[in-house]
This record gives C-alpha cells, structure tokens and sequence, in this order.
C-alpha cells in the first residue's frame, strides 16, 4: 500500500510544503497519519474478529454495526473509490501533459489533453483489471519497484546540488532555506484547511488491502500487518520529504541565471539573496519554478529526472488500478446483499473468481465522468468527506463492539482501545467539517437519508451486528431498573396478554389491541397448544421464529409465545404466571368471545369461564371482544397447516395483512376488495384453483379486516356501569390517539336515577374533565333498571333451557350427582337468586341497541360472577345476552385499581 500514497508525494508534495510551511506540513502530514492510525488500529480489530469475506470496509462495517449502517457507508465507500480512480488518472495525465508541454507537443490545450489522456488511461486501467486480479497484482509489483526507486533516486539527488539548478530554486541543503520555509505563505485564498483537503486523498489507500479482503490469502493477518506497516512507512517518507523539500528548495524562483544578486543585501531579504540570487521579481507573479509554482520540482531534485517521472507514472496508475479493483468488489458485495432495490444486477459474478465485471463498467463511467473535470484540485476535496465518514464509521464501530461487550467481540488483534476509536471517530467527523463543512453535511445527509431507508426496509438479514448486542445490553439494563421503581397510576400501561392462538388465526382481535398498545405498552399474543402429542422442543421454536417473523413483517409490535398443555385453562395460568420479564409483565388478559359456545361441549365453555375466573384471581384486568360475525378466520385458511401437517415447499404463510393499510394510519380507508380473489389477507397456491367462500365466510373475512382500516368518522360508546379502576375508559381514550381512531368521538354512557339525570351528568362531565379526557356526549341512563320486555326475556330463558339442571324433576341425590358430573348445570335456586342480574343483561342489551347500534366501538363494563355461585352456562349466557346482534363490542373488566389520576 506504499504506492497509493505516492500519489500526493510526487504531483503535490512540494505545494503543499511551499503554502503551508514545513511545520504546518508536518502537522497536516501528522494529522493523517493519526487519523489513518487509529483507522487502522480499528480496522485490524475488525478484520481479525472472524473470517472476512470479499467488500472491504462495507463487510467489515455492515457485519459489525449491522446493515443499516453498512449499506448507507458501503454505498458512499463504493463511490469514493470510483471517484477516486479520476483523481489519480488526472494526476497521471497533468504529468503527462506538462511533459508534453515542454516540447511543444500538446494536441489541443491542457485542460483538453488532460481529459484525453486520461480517457485512454482509464480505458488501459480497465482492460488490465478486466484481465484477472492475477495481472493486476503483477502489474502492483513492477509499479512499486519503481516507485522505490524513485523515492530513493530523489533523497540521493537532494545531497547533490548542482549550479545548474540553483536558478530554478534548488540550492541543496541550507539552514536559511528552512528557517525562510519553516512558517506558511499561502497564496491564491488557500488556507490550511484546503491545503489539507488536498493532501488527506493521500491517506486513503490505507483500506486498499480491505477493500480485495476476498482475494487475500489470509486477511486476518495480512490486513493488520500491511495496513500498519503501510501507514508507519509513509508517513516516515512523507515528514522526510517536507522536511527535505523545505530545507534545499526556495519557494520562487525565475529559472533564469542572469539573476544574480548586483549590489548590497539591504533591499534583498530572501534565503535565495545569501545564496547570491535575487528573485524578488516573483513578488510580481509570473515565477514558474520553486516550491511554489513547479509541481515537477522533485524532478529537478533528483539524481536522474527521468526517474521521478516514472514514479510519478508508477504512483498514480498503482492507486488509480487499486481503487478501480477495489470499488467493484465493494459494490458487488453490496449488491449481494439485496439491501437497495434495482442493484442486484451488478453482485452477478464472472469466472472462476466472480469477478465483477458490470460492477467494474459502472465504475468506470463514474471515473471517467470525474476524469472530464481535469482539475485535481477540485476531485481531491471530493472524496475526503466519503473516505473519511467511512473511517468515521470504522472507528465507530470498533467503540460500539467493545460497548456492546459482546461475547462474539474476540478480535485476535489486541492492539486497540474503544475510547481511541471513539476519538478517532470524532476525529474524523471534525475534520469533515473543517475541510467543507457543506460538503461534510451533505455527506452526513446523505448516510442518513440510506441509513433510515434500510432501517425503513428491515432487511431480512442477520449479521450478529453489535447494534443487537448494544440493544440487548440495554434492554436488560433498563429491565433490571424497572424493577426498583414502584408502580405509580400515572405510568400505568396495559399490558395486553392476547389468546390468539396462531397471531393470523385472528388478525380482527391483533388489530384492535394493537391500535391501543402500539408505541404505548407491552402485547404478547398467547397460543396454547393441545393434543395428544406433545409436539418437540425444536417443532415449537421453528414455530415461535416463523410466527414472530409474520408480526414484525406485519409491523405488529407484539411478542409470540406458545405453550403445550392438556387445555386451554392450563395453558392460560401457565401464561399468567410466567410470561413477562420483571416490569415488563402483562396486566390484562384479552381474548375472544367464544360465539359458538352452545354448538360444542360445555366442558370447553367451563375451561373458558374458569380461565375469566384465573385472570381476576391473578389481579388481571380482563378484555373480551365480540364480532357478530366471529373472529377464527382459521378455516378459511384451506392451505394453511401447522408445522406437523405441512407437506414439504408447503408456504408457510397463508394468511397475511396488507401492511400500507393496517399500520400507516393513512387517511383514505382500503378499498380492497374482499373476495377470495382479490383479498389482501389471503395467499394461495396457483397452482391450485381459487377458493369459492361462502356468503358467511365473506362477511366473517370482511370483518377480520375493519380494524386494520382508518375508521370512518363515527363514535366510540363507552358505557361505564361500575367503577373498574378505569380501565374501560382508559381504552377508549387510548384509541382515539391514533389517527386511525381519531375521527370518532367518545360519547359516555352511565346508569342513575331518573330524578337525577342532571345531577350525574354534570358530575361524570367534571370527573371526566379532571381525568382530561375529551367526549362529545354524556348520556345518563335513567331507565336502566326498569325490566326487559317479555319476548328478550322468553328467548334468555329458551337459551338457557337445555344448561339447567332442573333438579325438581329428580331425586337429590340424582341431581347432586350430575351437578358434580357437571358443574356448569344452572340450578333453580341459582336462577332465582340472580334473575334480577340476568335481567339486567337483557335490558343493557336492549339499551345497547337503541343507543349504539351504528357505533364503530362499544366498550362496556364487563359484569362479574361469583366463583363457584354462579354456573359457567349461566355467566355465558349473561355475557351472550348482553352483547348479542350489536356492532364490536368490548367487554373490560379492570382489576379494581386505579388506572387514571387527576394530578400531574
């Protein structure tokens, strides 16, 4: 890598040493090589912390920092690189035409020959590299052979000052020199930061031997020996050269040898006036030779002239063939990784190396747009910013695996420390800024605006990034503090515990709750499996990783945890105790309403009640949703089977949700049709004909989808009967949040007495204004306990006929056995004893459809049953009455504390 920075060495060199000074020199000079220290230390760690593949910088960024990160600087690196190809071909062509120059012999003018040199440079450059990385190694090692020789050829001709050369500047070694070139001179509003940016390209090839990390034999050694070996040789070669060039070269010069000194030394002050010259006609412009003015002058320096020319030749085509090698492999490990649309065409491989030939036709259209600039002062600031954001980023990400305290972070090379990489890392974006601070910030924007499109994308990839280790390191740490903090009603959540089984089974119930939970609290879809068999460890993780997989493809924020148990009461506790982490726990349990509850065996409608009845024991608050037309969209899922029944190249998924509609909250309601053609839920085999749906089922599939739509303008009717704690309020207001929900309005209803309407409407509008909750209706229910009418009271008693256990007809000791046989039988005494409840049940119901029956949403307090008092069938029914023919509805039940507050 000695012979990328040579570049800078020979064509700009003695420039920079005339404007800045050798002291300034040497700083700038320094300054890159703390920079590109530091970048190399980093890089080392990286590259021996597991086996590196071909993508230089973007492999080792991408699989440390994640894709995120990889694709937005791999991207710019790729760029850089390519750019970088124009800047040293135009410094080879500016040698080539000033050589021209000298004997007359330019084609057109030097702006133009300079751009047709170049072209055909390039043109050559492109045919070595298409030949195989076999040539252009063998072509690196003729170049660096004479770059040596050059670099050599000058220091020998330095400690040989001839007469001749003394009125073009070159005196040899002289105190006064240095001490006249030891402060800066700058010229034509140059400064010390754009002198700088010229210089700092000269750096960059410190990733050369990353960047073909696919073609070493051994990267893990060879990138962190030649890297520092590279950077320590360089930069002794570069301060020796300011040092030299500033201590036997005046800064102007006339060329001309009548220009002795005549007379006193009094009006000449110059180093050049000691020596016997006088050049202070240079003060005027117009000097073509010295420090100053002739980049050609390392030549003159030299022992054999001609031999600086070669190194020159040798220095700019070894760096201009190693960044056109080096941006295709990088771009072709990009493009394998499918991280930005449309660019997968330039990953495709040629050859027994794969090489990437389109990649390398891309880059050089890029260089040779560049090439057509012609001016190497303007490229070389170009590609300073790129090169160093991607130093930026590799330092980053060395401090961000070693924060991350990964147990995959065991680089071999022990040589680094995290907080250095840090400031490297702010070492580099510091001088982004000084170089162009425009151009660093269009740099920075631009990273940004590729980062947040994969962070958008959520690429299918996992790298081991430390970005997840980070992530963890910190989940755990803010789970671990929760801990210590007391729950207060102002932080409180809810924490949704969902009985969906598989999460697709029943997109209506995810959709709804997740409107409520999204970016508020915590959702865990519950599936308790049963059966006979007892399906395998490795049966079920496939399962939680394929399932987890649909939700964040579907953007629900929700966790996916099966268990195995004998039933569904089981399989509930098992999920009430256990599920959580610390603070990070569900508090209310959300499922289903069970409509066919009267067409299967009323054990299942026992384990139901009873899993109600756990939920309260464990100081849950309790959710139960109802569609008339039902929630198990399941069955109609003809292809979907579960992991032990699909056949082999089954897809896994057949249920799916249209993503733009469900989770954007964009204003403009899905027209989708819902069909089992055209439906967005469904994806079927074609190979197989279209599924005809029956009318029932195409309503059922409809309405699985009207939560994952904008609701139309429309109200919420909250009908708060008993004080839970406020979790029947809470959800609604939760609800209205979203811009899905937040065209409908709250409209309140309560239970009172008809001589006191007034009186609890005013006070339910202050307790609600104090909770700070926003409703454009209160509506008091004096009628509320007056009885049902008689043909709602003639069907609640044909419902629950064939569930009573009608013990007058037999003996006690008949009826004892079969209540004990089974226990959800509704005894005489139980129906007595709690007719006026189940009155109630079928007068709410009447209510609720003369009041909300065009709602968008009822959420209503859920009644309770006393445990082992009242049947299982008799709460079920209670539960049907109330909530039968009506639009959504919501049954809440908080567990009794508080969930609002008044003060701040």
């Amino acid at each position: 890598m000695l012979n990328i920075w040579g570049v800078m060495l020979f064509i700009r060199m003695s420039w920079i040493v005339g404007q800045a000074g050798i002291a300034l020199s040497c700083a700038i000079v320094l300054t890159a090589i703390v920079v590109t220290s530091i970048t190399g230390l980093s890089t080392s760690a990286i590259a021996t912390n597991g086996f590196v593949r071909g993508g230089g910088a973007y492999y080792l960024i991408s699989r440390s920092l994640g894709p995120e990160f990889g694709g937005s600087i791999g991207l710019i690196f790729a760029f850089a690189n390519a750019v970088a190809v124009a800047m040293y071909v135009v410094g080879f062509a500016e040698t080539v035409v000033e050589l021209l120059d000298s004997i007359d012999a330019l084609m057109t003018d030097e702006i133009n020959d300079i751009r047709i040199v170049g072209t055909l440079t390039v043109i050559l450059l492109l045919g070595i590299s298409l030949a195989g990385m076999e040539w252009e190694a063998k072509a690196q090692i003729v170049l660096l052979v004479i770059l040596v020789a050059a670099i050599c050829n000058y220091f020998i001709g330095s400690f040989i000052p001839l007469k001749s050369k003394e009125p073009q500047g070159f005196f040899g070694y002289n105190a006064a020199i240095m001490m006249e070139n030891m402060g800066p001179d700058f010229r034509d509003d140059e400064t010390f930061f754009s002198v700088f940016a010229i210089f700092f390209p000269a750096a960059t090839g410190i990733l050369a031997g990353a960047n073909i990390s696919g073609d070493l034999a051994d990267p893990q050694l060879a990138i962190p020996k030649g890297t520092l070996l590279a950077i320590l040789i360089t930069g002794v070669v570069y301060i020796a050269v300011a040092i030299s060039n500033g201590s036997c070269i005046v800064r102007d010069a006339t060329g001309d040898d009548n220009d002795t000194l005549v007379g006193s030394l009094e009006n000449c002050t110059d180093a050049a006036c000691t020596l016997g010259y006088d050049f202070s006609i240079c003060k005027e412009g117009g000097c073509k030779y010295g420090l100053q003015n002739d980049f050609q002058v390392m030549s003159l320096v030299s022992g054999f002239g001609p031999l600086i020319t070669a190194g020159i030749f040798s220095a700019t085509l070894s760096s201009a063939l190693a960044s056109l090698v080096s941006a295709p492999k990088v771009f072709q490990a990009l493009c394998k990784d499918k991280l930005y649309p449309g660019m997968h065409v330039f990953a495709k491989g040629y050859g027994k190396n794969k090489e990437p030939l389109r990649a390398y036709v891309l880059t050089f259209i890029i260089g040779l747009a560049f090439i057509l600039i012609a001016e190497l002062n303007i490229i070389a600031p170009i590609i300073s910013n790129f090169f160093l954001a991607s130093y930026a980023l590799i330092n980053f990400s060395v401090f961000h695996a070693s924060l991350a305290n990964s147990p995959g972070w065991r680089p071999s090379f022990k040589y680094y420390n995290k907080w250095v990489s840090l400031a490297g890392a702010v070492l580099c974006c510091v001088v982004m800024f000084v170089i162009n601070w425009w151009a660093a910030l269009f740099t920075n924007v631009i990273v940004l605006a590729l980062y947040i499109y994969v962070s958008y994308k959520k690429p299918d990839v996992n790298w081991g990034s430390s970005t997840q280790a980070l992530m963890y390191n910190q989940a755990l740490t803010h789970s671990l503090h929760l801990t210590g903090v007391e729950d207060h009603i102002k932080n409180f959540r809810p924490q949704c515990l969902v009985m969906s089984g598989y999460p697709n089974s029943r997109p209506a119930l995810l959709y709804l709750v997740h409107a409520f939970t999204k970016d508020v609290g915590l959702m865990v879809c519950g599936h308790v499996r049963t059966g006979y068999r007892r399906p395998n460890y490795k049966d079920m993780m496939n399962e939680q990783v394929r399932y987890q997989r649909w939700l964040l493809k579907t953007r629900i924020k929700a966790f996916y945890t099966p268990v195995f148990a004998d039933d569904l009461r089981q399989g509930a506790q098992y999920l009430l105790q256990t599920t959580g982490l610390g603070r990070l726990k569900p508090n209310t349990l959300v499922f289903g309403f069970k409509n066919n509850w009267r067409d299967g065996e009323m054990k299942d409608v026992e384990t139901y009640i009873n899993t109600i009845h756990d939920a309260f024991d464990l100081q849950f608050g309790v959710v139960l949703l109802r569609l008339k037309e039902g929630l198990d969209i399941s069955h109609i899922q003809d292809e979907f089977q579960t992991s032990q029944e699909k056949p082999p190249g089954m897809k896994d998924l057949l249920v799916s949700i249209n993503i733009k509609d469900f989770d954007s909250d964009s204003s403009k309601p899905s027209s989708k049709s819902t069909s089992c053609q055209s439906s967005p839920l469904i994806f079927r085999d074609t190979k197989k004909p279209p599924m005809q749906l029956s009318p029932a089922d195409e309503k059922l599939l409809a309405a699985s989808q009207q939560f994952q739509k904008k609701q139309s303008k429309g109200t919420i009717d909250v009908w708060w009967l008993f004080d839970d704690g406020g979790l029947t309020l809470l959800i609604p207001y939760l609800l209205t949040n979203k811009k899905k929900w937040r065209d409908c309005k709250i409209r309140v209803f309560i239970g009172g007495k008809i001589n006191r309407i007034d009186h609890d409407r005013r006070a339910m509008a202050a307790l609600l204004s104090k909770f700070r909750i926003d409703f454009s209706d209160i509506t008091v229910l004096g009628d509320i306990n007056i009885k049902p009418k008689k043909h709602n009271k003639k069907m609640f008693e044909e419902m629950i006929e064939p569930y009573r256990l009608k013990e007058d007809d037999m003996e006690q000791e008949a009826a004892e056995k079969l209540k004990a046989k089974e226990p959800w039988r509704i005894t005489d005494n139980e129906l007595e004893l709690y007719r006026a409840k189940s009155n109630r049940q079928i007068r709410l119901n009447e209510l609720l459809k003369e009041y909300s029956s065009i709602a968008n949403l009822i959420v209503i307090t859920m009644p309770l049953a006393r445990k082992g008092t009242v049947s299982s069938a008799l709460y079920m029914t209670w539960l049907d009455t109330l909530t039968k023919d009506l639009p959504p509805i919501l049954l809440v039940r908080g567990n009794h504390q508080s969930v609002l507050t008044f003060y701040s």
